[in-house]
């Protein structure tokens, strides 16, 4: 891998990386609402989306999600009531099982606030970053770790700042978006959120196969990353307090 400069088309594709994990943050982020329907629609997604999708789980994703938008359409401020109370038993209420935290898919308790939270803290922190309400919404949440995706593609100036982008993915979000997409899917009751599960996961995944190719940034085997993984565990988790975040926080 070299430490040229990103200019021309690589550039163009970190720009446009950045803005996708941007939308993805979005739609996972909070509840749909009218605004939200018409900026997709406006900006075409998924078909506008900056990275081509180009694998077959990437493409079926993408047209069941765009399905998924046009029945919205359709009647939009009824199936916006319908959108609100599935999001809510994703993300707030956690009827389906499916938690939108990393620490849940990884710990060997399925607890929160685990050590994925105290990992990718660190690498928040390494850029001057912080989650300011960790205590409502930790660390390892899915929305932050995309946010953090999105300020690594948007601060990349040379190929090397491609390499963190490739260890975080292999280390958090490719650990556990793959299951829950899966659950989601298959237990929530809008295709619309079940979409946004699956066209998340398939996003990363072929995002992560991309830089393999383009940067001479292969994947690890799943031996070497648990390897690496354990590597990086603490003995004793430090203690949280419950005062916000110094730094920038997003």
């Amino acid at each position: 891998m070299s430490d040229a400069p990103l200019t021309g088309k690589l550039a163009e594709l970190t720009a446009a990386v950045k803005d996708d994990l941007g939308m993805l943050a979005r739609l996972h982020d909070r509840e749909a609402d009218l605004m939200l329907l018409e900026s997709l629609a406006d900006a075409g997604f998924p078909d506008g989306i900056g990275l081509r999708l180009q694998s077959q789980d990437a493409r079926d994703s993408a047209d069941y999600f765009s399905k998924a938008l046009a029945r919205h359409a359709e009647n939009p401020q009824h199936n916006i009531e319908e959108l609100q109370v599935d999001y809510a038993s994703i993300y707030l209420n956690h009827n389906y099982r499916a938690s939108p935290y990393e620490s849940v898919w990884t710990d060997d308790e399925g607890l929160e606030r685990q050590e994925a939270m105290f990992q990718v803290r660190e690498y928040y922190e390494r850029h001057g970053l912080g989650v300011q309400n960790w205590n409502v919404r930790a660390d390892d949440h899915l929305v932050n770790e995309l946010l953090f995706l999105s300020h690594l593609f948007a601060n990349a100036e040379r190929e090397e700042d491609m390499r963190e982008v490739a260890d975080f993915l292999d280390e958090h979000p490719l650990r556990w978006t793959g299951e829950f997409a899966h659950r989601v899917a298959e237990r929530c009751e809008t295709a619309f959120y079940a979409g946004t599960a699956l066209i998340t996961s398939a996003y990363l995944q072929e995002l992560r196969d991309l830089m393999a190719d383009l940067f001479d940034l292969p994947r690890l085997s799943e031996e070497e990353l648990e390897k690496r993984v354990g590597a990086q565990q603490r003995e004793e988790p430090e203690p949280m307090s419950c005062g916000p975040e110094a730094g920038p926080t997003w």
